[in-house]
């Protein structure tokens, strides 16, 4: 719509100029052959009053006065030429120093000779202005030519030049006025259009398949999107469908995993319980002096596979129990300082530049967290000459920052994805359930969890809970959680 108005305004425009100019050029055409006209008869009168005979010499003699006579009457300047194309005559009377030609070109005379009408009409331009001069011939009695009548006209475009700029001025203002209108409507018209589309567009983006969706109700639309919004309302009826099954099926998935990762544990203590209780039941013998010794073996051997077996039913235990929201306030670097007390190796370091760093969480569960991130540090440098675990806490944009650091073996780019997954490890021993856990607890407390690793360089575990509350500003220490320790 507002293009339309454009092009109609230049267009308009355009053909007003042209029309003004086709105008101009033919009142001027008009008012020359009118004058011309006019001219003629008085010099035609003139002649046929006059006592002089009617020839090229006494053309001068015959319009010596009356010259001057018709010019005021006819308010025009004219001048007369000979055959030759020699001035005889001027209205003028001071024509030797004006620029009026005192000789015709030849080529005036040949084309005025050659027209049909025996007259020529020469335009030109001079001074910026449009000068036109006409030329025909004077006849005696028996319309012989004895002489050239010349007519100068300049065009005064003034008067139909203003017209055409107020005209133009008029026309804009108008223009402008419908473009105004024309964005008014089609800004209404393309939003009453278009409200429907945004309205999908909207739904579309707010599609989730972990929560409900709404249908699209929209009152009294148009066919076509209609249509459109049958299929989405169609697809989002499908989508739950696809979804509950999906959600039962990686429900049904997951406990049949668990069920096998369980099954598998338990099944590994019970085979040498199994050939302990053979091997006793075989070599028993109550008169054996050493018979006290033996039993005492076979009990201890069945006691630590029992004691595996009930660590086996805590971890599964731990990692399906969703960690309980005792929040209390309390100080993270003095809880984290009191996490590593249990550890004994002396390459595990703690640093902070803050002594205190206020969060509302599960004493417990901030402890295990911690614990089992260092644990899996140490699991990864049992092959490294100089082992070295660096645990940092810091504040960060209202973020309390946990961050533990190891130079150990790394983490394989092809491990990378699934490492937080449950019962992935990728050590000889153990379930897999540590990270999956230490996850679990972290997106409980709002938190987040990620890490980077290098492989034969080392790995970076960075955990965020959120404050309590603001502190001063965040303190920066020398650890940066994206490099991991290298041995120097």
């Amino acid at each position: 719509m507002i293009l339309l108005v454009l092009i109609a305004s230049v267009l308009i425009a355009g053909v007003t100029i042209y029309q003004y100019r086709e105008q101009s050029k033919d009142y001027h055409q008009e008012r020359l052959e009118r004058k011309e006209g006019q001219i003629k008869q008085s010099v035609d009168y003139t002649l046929q009053k006059t006592t002089y005979p009617r020839t090229t010499e006494n053309l001068a003699y015959i319009f010596k006065d009356e010259i001057y006579q018709i010019a005021d009457v006819q308010n025009v300047n004219f001048n007369i030429y000979d055959l030759e194309g020699q001035l005889i005559i001027s209205s003028r009377p001071s024509f030797v120093n004006d620029s009026i030609s005192v000789c015709l070109d030849a080529e005036v005379l040949n084309r005025l000779s050659a027209s049909p009408g025996k007259r020529y009409v020469e335009e030109n331009s001079l001074a910026g202005d449009q000068y036109q001069a006409s030329y025909t011939y004077i006849t005696d009695a028996k319309f012989k030519s004895i002489g050239i009548l010349n007519l100068p006209y300049f065009e005064d475009n003034s008067f139909s030049n203003m017209e055409l700029r107020e005209f133009l001025l008029r026309l804009t203002g108008v223009y402008l006025l419908m473009l105004i209108i024309a964005i008014g409507l089609a800004y209404f018209i393309s939003k009453y259009i278009t409200r429907s589309l945004q309205n999908i567009s909207d739904k579309l983006n707010q599609t989730d398949l972990t929560k409900r969706n709404e249908k699209i109700i929209v009152d009294d639309p148009s066919d076509e999107i209609g249509k459109l919004i049958d299929s989405y309302n169609g697809m989002i009826d499908e989508l739950e469908q696809s979804a509950a099954k999906l959600a039962r099926s990686e429900r049904e998935q997951a406990w049949r995993e668990m069920a096998k990762q369980v099954a598998h544990e338990i099944k590994n203590p019970l085979t040498p319980m199994r050939l302990s209780v053979q091997s006793f039941e075989q070599k028993f013998n109550a008169k054996d002096p050493a018979i006290t010794q033996k039993v005492a073996e076979y009990s201890k051997t069945l006691i630590q596979q029992i004691d595996t077996m009930s660590n086996i039913a805590s971890a599964f235990s731990n990692f399906a129990e969703m960690p309980a929201q005792q929040n209390e306030t309390l100080n993270v670097v003095k809880i984290v300082k009191l996490a590593l007390d249990i550890f004994n190796e002396n390459y595990i370091h703690f640093i902070s530049d803050e002594e205190e760093i206020i969060a509302k969480l599960d004493r417990t569960q901030l402890i295990r967290v911690v614990t089992n991130l260092v644990k899996n540090a140490t699991q990864a440098l049992r092959n490294v000459a100089s082992p070295r675990i660096l645990v940092s806490v810091s504040s960060e944009n209202g973020y309390v920052k946990i961050a533990v650091a190891d130079n150990g073996v790394g983490i394989a780019d092809e491990f990378k994805e699934k490492i937080f997954e449950p019962k992935f490890t990728t050590k000889s021993s153990g379930m897999g359930l540590g990270l999956g856990m230490v996850k679990n607890i972290v997106e409980t407390y709002k938190g987040s969890i990620h890490f980077t690793s290098q492989p034969e360089k080392g790995t970076v575990f960075t955990v965020k809970f959120p404050k309590e509350k603001e502190l001063s500003k965040p303190v920066f220490g020398p650890f940066s959680e994206n490099t991991p320790l290298k041995d120097n």
